[in-house]
This record gives structure tokens, sequence and C-alpha cells, in this order.
């Protein structure tokens, strides 16, 4: 049982040159069970399109370079930074950031370590990551930037958490979507989604994952860190989300400290909430952080 967690803790924070990626619930029987021992193989992400407006490449020295870019507005009523959920990379948000753009503030799109153009090639899920968020605020704030704003989606809603929690950084406000509650629920979520049971490999998991990667995974927990959030905060949330329960939401929202508002739409999974509920997502936006 060790070595296959050891496998799939592997896969899990590591990404391969792949070309296809095959999600838990297209498998077929047989491909399950061979993904029961040996894990599932995550193609490194790879920026898709580029914006389709002009826009600077910035370079940014953290725990690895990281990639971004940097949009500016005429109005420049102030910056969001954009940070990609697990398994994503700055691309894939080209849509959130455009919103942002037409409300007037500038946008900047970043790529964790292991995604896109930034360096390296394994993943966190969030908690190396929570540097990196550090890293990309100061960076902003140093060069004269006022009113920042945070967004992230998934891990990226995670490092933000717990970037504010480790480094006291003091965002405007903060746009969280479907944060999970905490690294062994979301472990959870996981073997759930290949119709397996939880224990005792997600623990095990967990640990591996932690020991490969050196951090503490069973620590990681967003659930907490909304203790140490005191700013405006706008969590989002789809009700037919398979990977992060009501009840982690729930115990998320109940947890920060400062002004909070909570959006739900009920016919979204962990997904694009611009695919189903486009208004009602920009609408709650606007309301948000204007």
């Amino acid at each position: 049982m060790n070595g296959i967690a050891f496998m799939h803790a592997y896969k899990f924070t590591h990404f391969t040159n792949a070309s296809v990626e095959r999600t838990p619930k297209k498998l077929s029987f047989g491909q399950k069970i061979k993904t029961l021992f040996t894990g599932v193989n995550n193609p490194r992400p790879v920026n898709k399109e580029i914006p389709p407006r002009q826009f600077q490449t910035i370079k940014i020295k953290s725990n690895v370079e990281l990639d971004c870019w940097f949009m500016k507005t005429d109005t420049q009523k102030g910056t969001v930074i954009i940070f990609h959920g697990y398994g994503g990379e700055k691309s894939s948000m080209l849509d959130k950031a455009n919103v942002f753009l037409q409300l007037g503030y500038n946008t900047m799109l970043v790529d964790f370590m292991g995604s896109g153009k930034s360096e390296g090639n394994n993943t966190t899920i969030g908690y190396k990551e929570a540097e990196e968020v550090k890293d990309c605020f100061e960076y902003l704030a140093k060069n004269g930037f006022e009113n920042i704003h945070l967004f992230g989606t998934s891990m990226g809603a995670v490092a933000i958490m717990k970037a504010i929690k480790d480094y006291s950084i003091q965002p405007q406000s903060i746009i969280l979507e479907c944060p999970f509650g905490t690294m062994y629920k979301t472990v959870c979520a996981r073997f759930k989604a290949l119709g397996v049971p939880t224990f005792p490999m997600a623990g095990l998991l967990v640990f591996w994952g932690g020991v490969q990667n050196n951090f503490q995974g069973f620590s990681h927990n967003p659930e907490e860190y909304a203790e140490s959030i005191h700013c405006p905060t706008l969590l989002l949330y789809g009700e037919k989300d398979e990977r992060v329960s009501r009840r982690e939401i729930n115990n998320i929202y109940k947890n920060l400290k400062g002004k909070k508002r909570l959006a739900l739409y009920p016919l979204s999974g962990h997904e694009n909430y611009l695919l189903k509920y486009k208004d009602n997502w920009i609408s709650d936006i606007m309301n948000f952080i204007q």
C-alpha cells in the first residue's frame, strides 16, 4: 500500500510530458484498475493562447522564476492578480481577466511553478505556491501599484489564503473560487472520483506527497487559514461541486474574520462559473470589487 501511495503521490504532485490528459471519469474499468496501482499521469499545463490585447511579460523571482502577463487599463482603478487552479495555467484565466479589465482594473496573470512558462515541474497544491502569491503581491507593491486585489480559483484560492496567513500580506480584497477545506479532504475527493475507498490510501498519499515535496500535507488546512483573513472576501461556490463539499465552504466562510460575501451557483460543479453563470458571476464580481 505504501508503494502504491508513493506512486500516486508522485504523479499527483509532478507533471509529465504526456500529450493527452485522461480524467478519472473517462477511464475504462481496466484503465481504472491500472490507475489504482500506478496513479494518474498529469501532463504539464501549457499556455494555449496569448492575450488578445497588448500585454507585458514579467519574470518574478520566487521559489522558482515565475512567468506572468501584465495588462493595463486606461482608468487603472486598481490591479487584480489572478491565480489558476491545479492543472491550470495563466491562459485559462484570460476570460476572467477580461472582466476585470472591462471593470477598469489592471490584471496580472501568473503561472504557478510547474505550469505554463514558469520554472519547475511539480506542484504542492497551494502550499509552496503561497510564497509565489506573496512575491507577486510584493513585486507590484514595490513598483508603486496600490489597491491590489487577489483572485484565485481552487488551488489558487488556497494559495492566496495561505499567503495571507503565513506572510501577513494585505491586499485590498480577495476573491476565492471553490477553495478546498483541507489537503486530506481534496485527496479523498480524488479517490472518490475513481470509485475506490479513501481509507487508508488517501492518508498515505498525503503523507508521501509531503515527504516527496518537503512540506507538511496534513497541516495544509485552508479552513484554518481563513481565521487569519481580515480583508474583505468574496467566496464563490458551485453547489454541484464533487471535489469541494458545501461543508468545507461553510467552514471557510464561518472562519473568515473580515467583511465577507458568499455567492452560490446551483448548477455548477468544480468548473469555470462563466460557462453557466456568466451574467451572475460578472454581477457578483462587479458589486463586490466596486
